[in-house]
């Protein structure tokens, strides 16, 4: 990817007793369009004694999107929604001005030894947007656009790019595209691009300017019209981006907000456990943590 502005590794951080790796936000970069939060789950197996269940917590002013490379997760939330995703497919979920949800381990396979691998991504919202009633969409991987250019293979995960515009309904202008080839291959796929880009390396590798990037590296362009790379054989990337917002963002916790007051009054609104509570799941939650 020619102009490379900054190359992030991925850093080891503890969600719950499950380790990820955080490429999103970072200190030098806190967004990358409209993307503020990635994390790389796994791989990791999980034998029959373990599951992966992080309890009941709160979202505010983002969408959330769970794309799974293996495994199986039980969303469910406030809205009433009780859904498993599979590899392929998304879940989207919108907080708008507040929702709660957890993510389990399905009954039928707590006592099963496991594997769990996939991409766990915030969406920050659009200041008009960011009090809007929450909501949630299931996609299907079936319903994922896709297709072959030689021995690329593309899908578009979310939002708009290539002439292609995914099921998902996204909230600003973005894209989230997966590439997979067989073969060393020159991409250049700039002037399908907009806004700001970051090209995330899942397995494989690219090469760029006579420099070789590996796994778990996302690499943030300068400009994204300026997106050319020689992608090597047997490589899985995920590109993403689009249009950044005018205000900045910030983060707390699970709480995104343009303005710290929205924040500030989620934080206490969960502390206080006013928050609406999943049906089945009143007494289970993760606390705000109070070290911070």
């Amino acid at each position: 990817m020619s102009n490379i502005q900054l190359i992030i590794e991925e850093r080891a951080t503890k969600i719950g007793s499950f380790m990820v790796g955080r490429l999103l936000p970072f200190r030098q970069k806190r967004m990358v369009g409209p993307f503020i939060y990635i994390d790389h789950m796994g791989p990791v197996e999980m034998n029959k004694r373990e599951n992966f269940d992080i309890l009941p917590h709160p979202h505010i002013g983002l969408s959330t999107l769970t794309f799974l490379f293996e495994g199986s997760i039980m969303h469910r939330d406030t809205l009433g929604n009780e859904v498993e995703i599979k590899p392929g497919a998304v879940n989207w979920m919108t907080a708008g001005k507040g929702i709660v949800h957890s993510e389990r381990t399905p009954e039928y396979l707590r006592d099963s030894a496991l594997k769990m691998h996939g991409l766990q991504i915030w969406v920050a919202l659009p200041k008009h947007l960011e009090q809007m009633e929450p909501e949630f969409y299931h996609i299907s991987k079936e319903e994922i656009p896709a297709w072959n250019e030689g021995d690329l293979e593309f899908k578009l995960v979310a939002g708009n790019a290539f002439g292609h515009k995914s099921a998902v309904p996204v909230y600003s202008p973005l894209y989230m595209i997966e590439i997979n080839s067989k073969s060393r291959r020159t991409v250049n796929i700039g002037k399908d691009l907009y806004g700001e880009s970051g090209l995330y390396i899942l397995e494989g590798s690219i090469e760029s300017d006579g420099n070789v990037y590996g796994p778990k590296q996302l690499l943030v362009a300068t400009d994204s019209s300026l997106c050319e790379f020689i992608i090597h054989e047997n490589s899985t990337i995920y590109i993403f981006g689009g249009e950044a917002f005018p205000e900045e963002r910030f983060i707390d916790w699970n709480f995104v907000a343009s303005d710290k007051s929205l924040i500030e009054a989620a934080k206490q609104k969960w502390i206080d456990r006013k928050f609406e509570k999943i049906k089945g799941e009143e007494d289970d939650f993760i606390p705000y943590p109070t070290y911070r």
